[in-house]
């Protein structure tokens, strides 16, 4: 399917500057352009690439002037980044979408199917499992006895929703991911840890994304909640009893340990780590590989452990390059002081 610069621009509220009849057919990036392609440029970093990028059409910002001449067809956008996900978007809804259930699927007896559903080979939905119209299960995505998955969700290969668990609309579980395991529960005893049953159920709302091999245990009594829009990346780790606020997103290996509540509009970097049992407050920011033992208050921005504020961070990370010459230099004054000491004392 292809469309014109004066087509993008129409649905993207856009200004061309070249050829409104130029044609494009696929998504480059602008380092990788060819003939046919639409790229984008929205980080200045990558402006160079403009004068010589063999993509036909390119998305910039309004404010973008060209220092030479430049020969693909530019579209001037409010924000060339949120254009291009839009398009990206519409490309998507117009490929041909797969429905029917495929012989090798299996659907238990009890089970209640939706219209136009997608069941591939070896899916599988357990007794009393419902699925809602328009969902795709991909090979081996597994729900539970009595699990509920919503409308137009995607559950890709070897995904798995346990049983009683729910997930809402528009919802996207990338493969490998795990909705409503065990929550990490065990009591010591005198003949070592005996296993808490862990009875509740875990709920992710509408338009909730998660990525591959990330888990979502369920809790121990009750519900982990996944709030509507949230966007977790892959490898993550969910423990049971947390809530994760609406339209927070967290990047890949971070973890939240148990009875948390995160805020809404949240950010995580990779690698951070929240302790159990507190609360981060709404639009709380937390830099890669920060470590959180207490509760946040809304709005800050924070990073390393135990979070600080990243001017503070930066000049102590300043500091701790210095700390084995400052070492060597305590040593120093040290012995002097002592050989001092040593002289008075002799006078």
């Amino acid at each position: 399917m292809e469309f014109s610069a004066k087509q993008i621009a129409e649905y993207v509220q856009g200004t061309i500057v070249g050829d409104e009849n130029a044609s494009v057919h696929t998504f480059a990036k602008i380092e990788e352009g060819i003939p046919g392609a639409l790229s984008f440029l929205s980080n200045p970093k990558y402006t160079q690439y403009i004068y010589d990028t063999q993509s036909s059409i390119v998305l910039v910002n309004k404010d973008f002037e060209p220092e030479r001449e430049v020969k693909a067809t530019l579209i001037k956008v409010n924000n060339a980044y949120e254009s291009l996900a839009k398009l990206m978007t519409l490309y998507e809804q117009s490929q041909p979408k797969r429905t029917g259930i495929h012989p090798l699927a299996y659907v238990a007896p009890t089970a209640k199917i939706g219209e136009n559903v997608y069941l591939a080979p070896f899916a599988c939905v357990g007794d009393n499992a419902e699925i809602g119209d328009g969902t795709e299960l991909h090979p081996h995505a597994t729900v539970g006895r009595g699990a509920k998955v919503g409308k137009n969700c995607i559950l890709y290969t070897n995904c798995n929703v346990y049983h009683d668990c729910r997930v809402g609309n528009n919802c996207i579980l990338h493969s490998g991911s795990v909705v409503g395991a065990d929550g990490f529960g065990f009591a010591p005893s005198p003949d070592g840890y005996e296993k808490i049953p862990q009875i509740g159920i875990a709920i992710l709302e509408d338009n909730v994304e998660i990525g591959a091999n990330t888990c979502i245990d369920r809790a121990t009594m009750g519900a982990t909640i996944i709030r509507k829009g949230v966007k977790l990346d892959n490898l993550i780790q969910i423990a049971h009893n947390v809530e994760v606020g609406s339209n927070t997103v967290m990047a890949s290996q971070t973890g939240v340990a148990g009875s948390t509540k995160v805020g809404e509009w949240c950010m995580f970097g990779g690698q951070v780590g929240i302790g159990g049992h507190i609360k981060i407050g709404n639009k709380v920011n937390l830099g890669a590989q920060s470590g959180v033992p207490g509760s946040i208050k809304d709005g800050q921005n924070l990073i390393g452990t135990p979070p600080m504020e990243l001017k503070n961070y930066f000049k102590s990370s300043a500091v701790f390059k210095k700390l084995p010459d400052m070492y060597k230099e305590l040593n120093a004054l040290r012995k002097e002081i002592d050989e001092l000491k040593k002289q008075l004392n002799k006078e």
